[in-house]
């Protein structure tokens, strides 16, 4: 089983989440984006629409590049079903690079347990749906949970669930918005997350830009994830707010030579310093 807590290294997720719109080709070129780009995992969102979209706007029609269509049938329109995912099994075997989902309802929990994943994941949306984190516990993967637009005190609940029930978990600290604002992201929650809790934590980020990922990492983020896009100007809410693939190299770069700077804490001699030492000090 994966563990986390014997990281040497951030692990970086790479979320396409419905980035692909529906389309398999999109799917394949986000995938081999990430792993020319050397990121550790690609994953995907997966949803029941009838049971996640709330009845008043299963009906509501909206304009899309497929044509005019409601709601429900735009959901059904972009998600991907057993066929396309036993696809994306077998092509991220061949790479090989880690592949998993979020999960937004029992139903699709349930679908993810029948592949071979490294994680499940929750995302902030459900962080208080403890029903599913406990079917989530139950599939004995760790799970990594998202603590976006959540309290101090709902979070406590969330761990509880954990705590009793999971073989290893992972918070994610995050802000919700799409695109986040850079003075609300509070990076300072991280070290605080691992005071509080005793776990592994990572930075979900939803802002434009790559900086504040790297001042995660030197708050001592382990689990990296972001939403990734071939181009920002797809159609999609979470396109824009999304890395393209030239921005995860740069940022595979700076978070890999952000923790080699960071070091391990403790105090050193150096072999580079022993010639200076003996000149300055005799």
């Amino acid at each position: 089983m994966f563990d986390f807590n014997n990281l040497k290294k951030p692990y970086l997720i790479a979320e396409i989440g419905i980035n692909h719109n529906g389309d398999m080709q999109i799917a394949k070129q986000l995938i081999d984006g990430t792993f020319a780009c050397s990121w550790d995992c690609v994953k995907f969102q997966k949803r029941n629409p009838e049971v996640c979209v709330p009845d008043k706007q299963k009906n509501i029609e909206r304009d899309t590049p497929w044509g005019r269509m409601t709601y429900l049938e735009y959901k059904y329109r972009i998600e991907f079903e057993k066929k396309q995912f036993d696809y994306i099994d077998g092509y991220c075997r061949e790479k090989p690079i880690d592949w998993t989902m979020s999960v937004w309802d029992v139903d699709s929990l349930r679908f993810a347990a029948q592949y071979d994943l490294p994680f499940i994941k929750i995302p902030s949306a459900h962080l208080a749906n403890y029903d599913l984190l406990k079917e989530a516990c139950m599939t004995k993967l760790p799970v990594i949970l998202s603590t976006g637009m959540s309290t101090l005190e709902e979070l406590d609940q969330a761990v509880e669930v954990l705590e009793k029930f999971s073989s290893q978990y992972v918070l994610l600290h995050c802000n919700s918005s799409y695109p986040a604002k850079t003075e609300e992201l509070n990076l300072r929650m991280i070290p605080k997350l691992k005071e509080r809790y005793g776990c592994v934590v990572g930075y979900s980020g939803h802002e434009y830009g790559l900086e504040p990922t790297v001042i995660a990492v030197a708050m001592g983020a382990m689990v990296i994830e972001r939403h990734i896009t071939l181009d920002h100007s797809m159609w999609g809410t979470d396109q824009h707010s999304s890395i393209e693939i030239q921005g995860m190299d740069k940022l595979f770069k700076h978070v890999n030579a952000a923790s080699v700077t960071l070091g391990d804490g403790e105090k050193y001699v150096y072999e580079s310093e022993k010639s200076v030492r003996m000149k300055l000090r005799g």
